[in-house]
């Protein structure tokens, strides 16, 4: 089923599409998937609307023609795509049920599930994806489960930044604990250690005299098992983030997202986009970030190799380390059963577990939107373009033709991201280097289902640790290429606030 773009009418196209078409000849490489004719539709559909009295065409429909139209309740997620032709939908099952497995440590008689470890985090994707939506900090007197703590330390001479620089590694890992902080082992294994979050309250007062608190968060580790961590490893807290249309932008072409780019702020409007370029882990080819707090996987597949790995311990062909992120120091992991058995193969999660997986993370539909015509969502609608978060959270992509997935082809799709990389300034800063993200910057997070958090997951913690509790909070938090349109909701009066709030709890 093909997503149809609405028609163009030849005043709009004349006026914005042709002098679109006309600037991208001349400044950035075309489309290669797209004819002429419908070159000039893309660009006319996908070009900033300044009519803000009722919807744009489609807009309800998030994903395009994959959208879920399904009751929007807690279950909202974990939908497939609308357009999963019958024959698929077997293979979308099965791969929920891999993302839910409980993996069990080894031996086990259980043997199509072993191998966990044997340092882990979860022992299940869906443990930290609960519902297949974002995680969150844990709650006074709770241990963490679907936030952990990332380890790097940055590159010590010339060689080790060059191979950052080449791409053969995003940063070094301590040199003990290595990549992750893992607080969960086997039986018979000491966990790494356990997060410790304290927080500081601090009070932003808003134009109007609402005064709204920020707790500003910090991160320590206790009961360290192995030995103190590196003097220059640095910290850095992430939760588990939404699953939802991850195919979708995969989908997007790279000169799409590259066209947005403004590594230099050449047009001075303060905002400096930046492409992660990162290696592919089955090819070794370099190309475009797309996932991850900081754009850190090229493919839906390497993030899902990579959580298998580094999350439950358990590898697979992409990443076929049976000891998970266990280092040399410690003895007593690499002393440890794995899951790997002969007949089977070198991985413990064989194929096609990780296609599966894939698939159906892939796949998962985006929801539609709510009340994408009400006069107060339209209000704020027009408020969030006006105070400038446009400039990162870009509404609108049409996908490629070409899409390996033909269910993600040529779809006008809502994510509200440019997919690059921003400094968000040294409040949310992290210190910690991935690939050709600094400790200051963070790709932009997609929007869409963001208005559903509380009704998918019964809570509302936003950005990379959870920090902020509130949309209110997670605006207030941006700094650096995002303080213009922090201020400046700020500056509105509570209505208007109000109805900006309302607009991104449609999306």
């Amino acid at each position: 089923m093909q997503f149809l773009l609405p028609p163009i009418r030849k005043p709009f196209f004349f006026a914005g599409a042709a002098c679109l078409v006309a600037s991208m000849a001349l400044a950035e490489p075309l489309r290669d998937d797209l004819t002429e004719k419908d070159l000039s539709r893309v660009l006319a559909v996908t070009a900033p609307t300044t009519d803000f009295t009722r919807p744009e065409p489609f807009e309800a429909m998030s994903g395009g023609a994959t959208t879920s139209v399904s009751k929007a309740d807690s279950g909202a997620f974990s939908h497939p795509s609308t357009t999963m032709p019958l024959e698929r939908k077997q293979d979308f099952k099965l791969g929920n049920a891999l993302f839910q497995k409980l993996w069990v440590s080894s031996p086990s008689s259980t043997q199509a599930s072993d191998g966990l470890g044997p340092l882990f985090n979860a022992r299940s994707c869906q443990t930290c994806h609960v519902k297949d939506g974002r995680g969150r900090p844990p709650l006074a007197g709770e241990d963490a489960v679907s936030l952990f703590l990332r380890l790097a330390r940055p590159a010590r001479n010339e060689a080790e930044r060059q191979a950052i620089a080449s791409h053969q590694v995003l940063n070094f890992p301590d040199e003990t604990y290595g990549r992750q902080l893992q607080n969960l082992a086997i039986s018979g294994l000491a966990a790494e250690g356990k997060p410790v979050i304290a927080y500081t309250e601090e009070p932003v007062q808003l134009a109007d005299g609402e005064v709204v608190m920020l707790r500003k968060p910090d991160y320590a580790v206790a009961n360290l098992q192995y030995g103190p961590l590196g003097a220059d490893t640095t910290l850095s807290a992430r939760i588990a983030m939404p699953t939802l249309g991850l195919g979708l932008i995969e989908a997007i072409a790279e000169v799409d997202i590259l066209a947005k780019a403004d590594p230099d702020d050449n047009n001075g409007d303060g905002i400096a986009g930046r492409p992660a370029w990162v290696k592919d882990h089955r090819t070794g080819e370099v190309k475009l970030g797309r996932f991850g707090w900081k754009a850190q996987n090229a493919s839906v597949r390497d993030q899902s190799a990579s959580a298998f790995s580094h999350d439950i311990g358990i590898s697979t062909p992409d990443a076929p380390n049976a000891y998970g992120d266990c280092t040399d120091v410690q003895k007593d992991c690499l002393a440890m059963p794995t899951g790997v058995q002969a007949r089977l193969g070198p991985a413990e999660a064989p194929d096609p577990v990780l296609d599966l997986v894939t698939f159906y993370t892939e796949n998962l539909a985006v929801p539609r939107r709510r009340n994408v015509d009400d006069p107060m969502v339209l209000q704020g609608k027009q408020l969030f373009y006006a105070s400038g978060c446009t400039a990162c959270h870009t509404p609108k992509f049409v996908t490629r033709r070409n899409a390996a997935n033909p269910m993600h082809s040529f779809q006008l799709i809502w994510p509200y991201s440019d997919f690059l990389l921003h400094d968000m300034g040294e409040g949310l800063a992290d210190g910690q280097q991935v690939g050709e993200a600094s400790g200051r910057q963070w790709r932009t997070q997609p929007l869409w289902g963001i208005g559903l958090t509380q009704k998918v997951n019964g809570n509302g913690f936003y950005l990379h640790d959870g920090r902020a509790r509130s949309l209110t909070e997670a605006i207030l938090w941006h700094g650096g290429e995002g303080q213009k349109a922090r201020d400046a909701f700020a500056a509105l009066q509570k209505s208007d606030r109000q109805a900006l709030l309302a607009f991104l709890e449609s999306l």
